[in-house]
């Protein structure tokens, strides 16, 4: 399983808008996709835009993004960029 850890760099955090975009672009994988707030998180669904605005991340928080499957490096990499910086 391939995974990033990403300091949350949108002074909203991940809501709103980079929130949208962050789901909008994990939906288009065919792999599933966590993500956990912190080291040692529950993981929740990244595809769901209610469970990534229920996380509250805030800008300098770290979340882990999590996927397994062909193209998951190049899928997280997109993820990492959107959120914030790894």
């Amino acid at each position: 399983m391939a995974e990033r850890k990403v300091t949350v760099a949108a002074e909203v955090g991940l809501h709103a808008r980079p929130a949208a975009t962050f789901v909008q672009t994990a939906v288009k994988a065919p792999m599933d996709i966590t993500v956990s707030k912190g080291v040692g998180g529950t993981p929740i669904n990244g595809k769901s835009i209610l469970q990534i605005l229920g996380l509250d991340v805030r800008q300098g928080e770290d979340i882990v993004i999590r996927a397994e499957g062909e193209g998951a490096d190049e899928v997280l990499d997109q993820l990492a960029a959107i959120a914030g910086t790894p």
